[in-house]
């Protein structure tokens, strides 16, 4: 075999692949930040599996622990048996995350994706309501699933699905319209006119920064104001934190000092701390009406996940420490951001996102894939996001050092200066 040779791929994996069509490269290990390829090249990650990854790749303390649990014989797969692992995970997360913040949820481990939490949060929410509708934003990406992809707004996704995506109301999300524009005054005025045409819906489900739509971000006042229309029309609130939750930005939980209280909360991605599938929808416990196996799947407990979830908790979330370290490493990317916007004006370059899912908003969207390959070739594993590819996306691993953050920082300074050098954009046409 080829070292790096892709023919087996090309052969025998569906053309549904995607992120494989940006970097070629067969990988073989990785370790913290950084990937290595089969001829031991290695390649910078500012993808972190799309935000599955915000401890890194193969964490020592993750790792340890882990593969002690398997040299000692404990349980894999068990449904929904009670298991030791299940039990130090939920202990945990009730003492370092839960109590804490004094929030009180109940625990639903649904299928082992982020899709099946929120397709258990809307079962839930129209089965608590009795009502069949849900607001869902523009530009929001909850999965692909048929119920998940419903209230997703990307066309291409939508596309797939081959049957109509029905009983969602689609309402503008935080600046679509306009940055001082109040979006959600149409929303609350339509719940109040009987010949809106708006059904009153069982939930509102919504991403507080929208990863895959655009790093859109909404504010602390915009939610509390979702809140307060939510609560005056006995609808439930929904948060989707499976890509800006577990510390993304900056706080565990991504809604935290905004004032809000959801009934209920979609984690998934780096829950498990270590890139294994874990998935769990929190409920408040007065709204879980589920009757027994009512929403179950195979896949819902899966052990190897909870141990390196729990040790995950245990290593990062006990202190303020690695918060800080988030907050700091969040503001060294910003002030970079600023730079590029300023220093290369002729990209009519914007600011997007907060925490350690930021980006750069491209007014000509084929730039923003042009930068994207340009960082590839220099081995920086880069993606884009929006509905037009417009932004570029910096989604390193939380526990990125700042020699490697501004490593990649400074691929993706040369790439953006490469992309205005005259053989690929004048400067001139770009204004």
């Amino acid at each position: 075999m080829d070292i790096n040779d892709t023919a087996v791929f090309d052969k025998l994996e569906s053309n549904v692949r995607s992120y494989c069509r940006g970097n070629s490269a067969v990988f073989e290990r990785a370790e913290g930040a950084t990937l290595f390829d089969e001829n031991g090249e290695a390649y910078l990650d500012f993808l972190a599996g799309a935000g599955s990854l915000n401890y890194g790749h193969n964490h020592p303390a993750l790792r340890d622990q882990l593969v002690q649990y398997i040299t000692d014989g404990g349980v894999t797969h068990s449904l929904d048996f009670h298991t030791a692992a299940k039990r130090g995970f939920l202990e945990t997360f009730q003492e370092i995350i839960l109590q804490p913040r004094q929030m009180n949820y109940v625990a639903q481990f649904t299928g082992p994706t982020g899709a099946n939490a929120v397709e258990a949060a809307l079962k839930l929410a129209r089965k608590v309501t009795g009502r069949a509708s849900v607001v869902a934003f523009t530009n929001g990406f909850h999965g692909v699933t048929l119920g998940a992809l419903a209230v997703t707004g990307n066309q291409h996704h939508r596309g797939g699905a081959g049957v109509p995506l029905d009983n969602v109301q689609r309402m503008p999300f935080a600046g679509y319209l306009d940055a001082d524009m109040d979006t959600l005054a149409y929303f609350e005025k339509a719940l109040s006119d009987k010949s809106s045409g708006v059904d009153l819906p069982a939930c509102v489900i919504v991403e507080t920064v929208q990863g895959e739509g655009g790093l859109n971000v909404a504010s602390g006042t915009w939610m509390r104001r979702l809140q307060k229309i939510c609560r005056a029309h006995s609808i439930l609130l929904v948060v989707d934190d499976i890509q800006a939750g577990c510390g993304r930005t900056g706080t565990f939980f991504s809604f935290e000092g905004m004032g809000v209280e959801p009934d209920m909360v979609t984690l998934s991605k780096s829950l498990s701390g270590y890139g294994l599938p874990l998935a769990v929808t929190l409920i408040r416990p007065e709204l879980d009406c589920w009757l027994p196996g009512e929403h179950n799947g195979t896949f819902r407990g899966f052990n190897h996940a909870f141990v390196t979830a729990k040790t995950a908790l245990d290593v990062f979330w006990k202190d303020e420490q690695f918060p800080t370290e988030i907050q700091e490493k969040s503001k060294f990317v910003q002030e970079f951001i600023t730079r590029m916007c300023r220093d290369l004006s002729p990209l009519k370059l914007s600011a997007k996102g907060r925490g350690l899912m930021q980006g750069l908003s491209f007014d000509r969207p084929e730039l923003a894939s042009a930068t994207a390959e340009l960082a590839r070739e220099r081995n920086l594993v880069i993606e884009t996001a929006g509905p037009n590819d417009e932004v570029l996306k910096f989604f390193p691993p939380l526990t990125i050092t700042f020699d490697e953050l501004a490593a990649g920082l400074e691929i993706v300074e040369d790439s953006l200066r490469e992309v205005l050098d005259e053989k690929i954009i004048s400067p001139i046409a770009a204004e």
